[in-house]
């Protein structure tokens, strides 16, 4: 019998909605390939379905059985199941619609396998024909570890199977049907059986109550021989052939695979594959086809990719990263290339290099007629000005770039909707002068001017920690991820409006994070291979990066401008976040993947909407990904030396793979190929129109920087348009509007340029509306136009946020005072977390007019402020966190039983740390604790400290460079009472001890 390792190809996409999948046509294809399995749960952690489904996964990984996850019953209609060969139930759903049950027997009927497991036998209840259909429903159960009983050994399914032993459940049924073959039994209960329906073949199982068996290698071999068998003679014999060409995964030892997980066995070193070889354990949606466009030699280790107006690839390659850091103005070994498909087929046969010798650039925008690229300490500005495509100006822009660790600088550069070029930044910081100008700032988002003479800076908004992701959805909303649990983040509140707000004592922390929230709902990241290795965050987003809306429209409807891509290349993944609007900010659902691996090289980091429509997805491809802390022989298994950049120094860094992936639907047609340029300006007024965002947005740079207003009566044309798409959206009006802004025509000097986009706020689209009010002037004329036109209560909350907020760049208002006020009395704006905010920095900008000036409200006092001692003996202790090691930097101290104690608690590392003291004891189940929380959306908004009585006393989360006091008293009883770091992963190392003694016994 084959040797199972690691995981299966568990599909990433989650079928999330009911009825939403397009009607595209359906592609057939009757080659060698997996098989396709529709995994049904539901939302519980009674029978986890959502846990259990990798647990199975994981013993079939060399297999080539596909699982797609969903939770939802309305994913059983025809047009869904269509696309699998079989279903698999557990879960415990207790009605079934109508017309899911005839989708479902259809669906068995036509010749596919259906295989309930445990649970699915006590699903459905109100069908009759269900229960029929599943052989028997549960009665009634125990518990108990036994070996349940093969007792027909040659039917396919048990034919070579071994008995297995395991805790479960002992089911008891009833209402059996007698129409059906026993394959086991337990204790003379009926265990394990099949039967048909019409051309469909039906397995069941009451295994499966929990881990014990879903993690059982027994247990996963019964499965298997039962999807197997059910899905029908041809769909096997396909899979077979398909099986035999699936690489087996080669390993060795090595001593340097950092093992902070501390997994045991410890990790071992998985030898590369190639491209066709990685595809065969490369998992993408069912009717979705990955197409290999670039690989090694042509490109190795790519960062950053983007397309140029005749569509060609721009990536950047560095085989410097993350250690070989060169001096300030040294040359490197890093490369930006133009890729090219001349022929057609959908691969790149021709490679540029534009420019050589760069240093760890990490992400480039097109504009000006060349490209920007951040290189710490410089952005640099590279052009070609002689048509060879290679670059022969390279001129410095920005400088002050930290370069302490090259994977905390900046990155994600990118042309916005603003005409400005946008930008992330992690905790290396910044610290210079741009546009004589002084600046000192550190993680988060920021965007300039393309001015490169006069450069107007503005940093936007604070991330939590290092940010490798940036992208805004079609009405121009920001949004972003970060490293260290927060792969989802938006921003919708810049910094500038906080500016003429004083905050009140004690704010710091609010202060920090003020105009952004982290939005993720939910923790896991789902990989198919558990040997996926992380610092921290463990089985969650630790090195989240590339987000992106999708923009287009190749993919089905259901991804259009709602569901954002972020990679994860610690879990050789692109997830699928599903964006969904609430008031005037956002959630998220976990949408699982778009793609995942079992090759453990597979290292996406960045996943972009091309010109074609198509999900493009560089993969650095590389088994070594962590970066620091630096590893120990305690922390890691092994002591490592940190190195240049702030990277551990490793052998195993590759620097001669890489490889670069398309992602297409199947069931729609190949966009025409095209491409835009200056000289035809009435092309690129069309291309605002484009369905997709990437030309779009092109056509809009192209305009903007060519600079002639002749196309002004296009563009006001395209703006007065009234007609909204069925999502609601004009996308042409909305560039319309931001293309005439970027032509300098909503300056105040060109009357009918005002005209048109004041018109505009009154538009269908609640996008236009919302463009309209970020590009008109900041005017007496637009306060009274915005006032007028009833934006400030906009059905639509994004817009009415922006109107809202426009107010305070306007000249100061009795007016609008009062009509802030007059908001201040609606509660669907007091109740919206962002309405709220916005209106407290309009009232405070609009004070003289606004009626009800709310009075300073009494502060209330923090745990913290109330265990302050009144007077007497103190003992203070000072604790700092270890820079880029998780440790506190004194592993114990001493205080007297009952004694007043005030910890001072310093945080210069670039992660936010806490501080709890804790029962004796009580260190592993607070940790447990403290690991669940981390998985719960609630975790960060609780501060990451669980609720539990062991937690004696905490602090909140402490930013980085910041501090905070924590006073309390000693508990009277000695013993030893540890102190602990719960943010996500960090508890397992980052632990002391306060030694609690006898009073009186400290001299």
């Amino acid at each position: 019998m084959k040797t199972l390792k690691g995981w299966i190809l568990l599909s990433i996409t989650a079928l999330i909605f009911a009825g939403c999948q397009s009607a595209e046509k359906q592609i057939v294809d009757d080659g060698p390939g997996p098989i396709q399995v529709l995994f049904l749960g539901h939302d519980s952690e009674h029978h986890n379905s959502e846990a259990y489904a990798p647990l199975l996964a994981s013993g079939l990984a060399d297999d080539g059985i596909h699982f797609t996850y969903t939770e939802d019953p309305a994913d059983l209609n025809e047009e869904n199941l269509a696309k699998y060969d079989a279903l698999m139930l557990y879960a415990n759903h207790d009605s079934i619609t109508t017309s899911q049950e005839q989708a479902l027997l259809d669906f068995v009927a036509s010749g596919r396998g259906f295989l309930p497991i445990h649970s699915a036998s006590y699903c459905f209840r109100n069908s009759e024909a269900f229960v029929e259909l599943v052989g028997a429903q549960f009665m009634e159960h125990g518990t108990g570890t036994f070996t349940a009983e093969i007792v027909n050994s040659d039917h396919p399914v048990t034919d070579g199977l071994s008995e297995f032993e395991t805790w479960d459940e002992t089911y008891v049924h009833d209402k059996h049907n007698q129409d059906r073959t026993v394959l086991m039994e337990r204790e003379d209960e009926p265990w394990t059986w099949i039967r048909t329906h019409g051309n469909g073949r039906v397995f069941y199982t009451a295994y499966g109550h929990d881990e014990r068996t879903w993690s059982n290698e027994g247990f996963h071999e019964l499965v298997k021989a039962g999807i197997v068998w059910s899905v029908g003679d041809q769909v096997r014999q396909n899979w077979e052939q398909f099986e035999e060409t699936i690489p087996q995964l080669t390993y060795e030892d090595r001593e340097t695979i950092p093992n902070y997980r501390q997994v045991d066995p410890a990790p071992k070193y998985q030898l590369p594959l190639s491209p066709e070889e990685s595809k065969k354990l490369t998992q993408v949606p069912v009717g979705y086809e990955l197409e290999l466009f670039a690989s090694e030699p042509d490109i190795i280790n790519p960062i950053d990719m983007t397309w140029d107006a005749q569509g060609r690839l721009w990536v950047i390659e560095t085989v410097d990263y993350p250690n070989t850091v060169r001096e300030e103005d040294g040359t490197g070994d890093d490369k930006i290339k133009i890729l090219e498909d001349t022929d057609g087929d959908g691969k790149a046969d021709k490679t540029t290099v534009f420019a050589e010798n760069l240093n760890i650039p990490t992400s480039l925008a097109l504009v000006n007629g060349g490209v920007v690229v951040s290189q710490a300490p410089h952005f640099l500005f590279l052009k070609d000005t002689d048509g060879d495509d290679k670059a022969d100006v390279r001129e410095k822009i920005i400088t002050g770039w930290g370069t302490f660790d090259t994977h905390a600088g900046p990155s994600h550069l990118q042309y916005g909707y603003d005409n400005q070029i946008w930008g992330t930044l992690g905790y290396s910081g910044f610290e210079g002068t741009i546009g004589g100008e002084e600046f000192e700032f550190r993680q988060g988002f920021y965007r300039f001017t393309t001015d490169f003479d006069n450069i107007d800076f503005e940093y936007l908004t604070a991330t939590s920690n290092n940010t490798w992701g940036l992208g805004f959805n079609e009405t121009f909303d920001v949004f972003g991820s970060t490293a260290n649990n927060e792969h989802l983040v938006y921003m919708g509140i810049p910094q500038r409006y906080y500016a003429d707000y004083e905050w009140p004592e004690g704010t710091d922390r609010q202060r920090w994070s003020a105009g952004r929230k982290k939005i993720d709902g939910h923790y896991a990241m789902h990989p198919i291979t558990r040997n996926y290795r992380q610092v921290d965050v463990f089985g969650g987003f630790t090195a989240a990066s590339g987000f992106k809306f999708y923009t287009a429209r190749q993919f089905p409807e259901k991804y259009w401008n709602r569901i954002a891509f972020v990679s994860e290349p610690t879990g050789n993944l692109t997830h699928q976040a599903i964006i969904e609007e609430n008031g005037a900010g956002y959630t998220e659902k976990d949408g699982w993947n778009i793609l995942a691996s079992h090759d453990e090289w597979v290292s996406p980091v960045q996943a972009k909407v091309g010109p074609d429509g198509s999900l493009w997805i560089l993969d650095w491809y590389n088994f070594m990904i962590q970066h620091n802390p630096t590893p120990t022989v305690e922390r890691a298994g092994w002591d490592a030396e940190n190195g240049a950049g702030n990277a551990h120094v490793n052998p195993l860094r590759d620097r001669e793979h890489g490889r670069i992936w398309r992602l297409t639907y199947t069931g729609s047609e190949p966009s025409e190929p095209m491409s835009l340029s200056k000289d035809d300006p009435d092309a690129l007024v069309e291309a605002l129109g484009n369905d997709n965002m990437f030309w779009r947005l092109t056509a809009q740079r192209l305009l903007v920087e060519r600079g002639e207003t002749d196309v002004l009566s296009d563009l006001y044309e395209l703006v007065e348009n009234s007609e909204v798409d069925d999502m609601g959206l004009n996308t042409a009006a909305q560039h319309a509007l931001w293309t005439i802004h970027g032509l300098g025509a909503l300056d105040g000097s060109n009357e009918e340029a005002i005209n048109v986009a004041t018109e505009a706020l009154q538009h269908p689209a609640a996008g236009v509306r919302k463009a309209a009010i970020k590009t008109l002037p900041r005017t007496a004329e637009t306060n009274s136009a915005i006032l007028e036109s009833g934006v400030l209560e906009d059905d639509d909350g994004h817009t009415q946020l922006a109107a809202i907020l426009s107010t305070i760049e306007m000249p100061e208002s009795e007016e609008v005072g009062e009509k802030l006020f007059s908001l201040s009395q609606d509660e669907k704006v007091v109740e919206d977390e962002w309405l709220a905010e916005a209106l407290k920095l309009a009232g405070n900008k609009h004070a003289e007019g606004y009626k009800a000036a709310t009075s300073s409200q009494p502060q209330s006092t923090t745990e913290a402020e109330a265990s302050q001692p009144a007077a007497g003996d103190v003992k203070t202790v000072r604790i700092t966190t270890v820079v880029n090691e998780l440790k506190f930097d004194i592993e114990d101290f001493t205080v007297e039983a009952g004694q007043q104690v005030e910890i001072v608690f310093e945080n210069p590392d670039f992660m936010q740390h806490n501080l709890l003291i804790v029962e004796p004891g009580a260190l592993q189940k607070v940790g447990e604790a403290a690991d669940e929380l981390a998985a719960s959306p609630e975790g960060s908004d609780q501060q990451y400290v669980p609720d539990v009585p062991e937690v004696l006393h905490a602090t909140d989360l402490v930013n980085p460079n910041q501090s905070v006091t924590l006073s309390f008293t000693a508990p009277e009883d000695p013993g030893d009472y540890p102190y602990v770091c719960t943010f996500p992963g960090h508890w397992r190392t980052m632990q002391g001890t306060m030694n609690v003694v006898a009073s009186g016994s400290v001299r």
